[in-house]
């Protein structure tokens, strides 16, 4: 069965060839009716457009696209910092973009010539990275997440996700915590952690290794933003008094987890253990100062770039895992020190 062709997607729509052309490359102004139907049509038919330009020899624009969860989340902007000064010493430039869970986002994507796309976002349907990787883009997944379905080549950087969350959790069952608790993120798009995800699977994985119970409320999720998961973690609290310990999926949970448990009257570390993740600005300005967990930016960047390059140029594909390093600060207890 042959590949629909730019004609087939014209017809579909009702539309001309030049008016699609349009569409996918978006470099001409098309009104927003014609548009839909095109978009439309090309869901039907799974067209992609013929990526073979894509590999000409000296048709590179030495340019990589990093699609990010949250662009103004200090986690993504150090750890693009890093691979924009990989990328520049290799003649790259780096394009940050917010993550964006349609269809058109992704022809945006496809209908341009980047050279790669760094995907590090939980969010981003499995069905749009296919597309990506079928197109012939390379594609690297900073795996937050279990991608099962997806096939064809690509790359896995393991960053540590699962093994620092692993660690974190370890490190407060050892020094005392009976009862912990894992923090999800907060979203309006309910885009809420299972587990899939590597950070709660890590602490599920350890919690279950250690044979420590994990009744319904360990897992803290659904909540749309900070205030609500402020007076969810309120409520578990004081309808919980046996909680000693807060594993929260990125610091800035964790600072409203501290919020939360000093409203409630409870001491830090002394009462209630907290450990964030991310190693950010942040936990050095909170009180007590935030546990979290710090991870090797400048490594995993340069692999990132390597990877890259290897796959422009027809190498191997492979994956890479990256260890990461808990950071003991004063919101946990002094007898965890013995697990730095």
């Amino acid at each position: 069965m042959r590949a629909p062709s730019r004609k087939d997607v014209a017809e579909r729509a009702g539309v001309s060839e030049t008016i699609v052309s349009y569409v996918i490359n978006n470099n001409r102004p098309v009104s927003q009716e014609k548009r839909e139907r095109v978009l439309k049509a090309v869901k039907e038919l799974n067209y992609r457009p013929n990526s073979s330009a894509r590999a000409l020899k000296g048709k590179s624009n030495r340019h990589i696209l990093f699609i990010a969860e949250k662009i103004e989340n200090e986690y993504f902007g150090r750890l693009v910092r890093e691979i924009d000064q990989c990328a520049y010493d290799r003649g790259y430039m780096v394009s940050l973009m917010a993550a964006r869970n349609n269809q058109e986002f992704i022809q945006r994507i496809i209908s341009r010539t980047f050279d790669a796309v760094v995907i590090s976002s939980a969010s981003i349907d499995e069905s749009y990275v296919q597309q990506l990787i079928d197109a012939g883009i390379p594609v690297v997944l900073l795996m937050n997440r279990d991608y099962g379905t997806l096939k064809g080549e690509f790359a896995r950087i393991y960053t540590g996700n699962e093994s620092g969350i692993m660690h974190a959790t370890r490190m407060l069952v050892e020094s005392g915590c009976r009862c912990l608790c894992y923090v999800d993120r907060v979203s309006q798009n309910n885009h809420f952690s299972d587990r899939r995800d590597m950070r709660y699977r890590g602490f599920c994985n350890q919690m279950e290794a250690m044979g420590m119970k994990m009744p319904p409320y360990t897992l803290v999720s659904q909540c749309r933003d900070y205030e609500a998961l402020h007076r969810k973690v309120c409520a578990l609290i004081e309808e919980h008094p046996e909680i000693d310990g807060f594993v929260c999926r990125n610091d800035h949970l964790a600072c409203v987890v501290m919020s939360a448990v000093h409203s409630m009257g409870k001491s830090i570390p002394e009462e209630i253990c907290i450990v964030g993740f991310d190693n950010s600005s942040m936990c050095t300005v909170v009180q007590p100062a935030l546990s979290s967990i710090d991870f090797d930016r400048h490594k995993i960047s340069a692999a990132i770039i390597e990877m890259i390059e290897s796959m422009v140029e027809g190498g191997n594909i492979r994956e890479q895992h990256f260890a990461t390093n808990l950071v003991l600060r004063g919101s946990t207890r002094p007898d965890s020190k013995k697990e730095s």
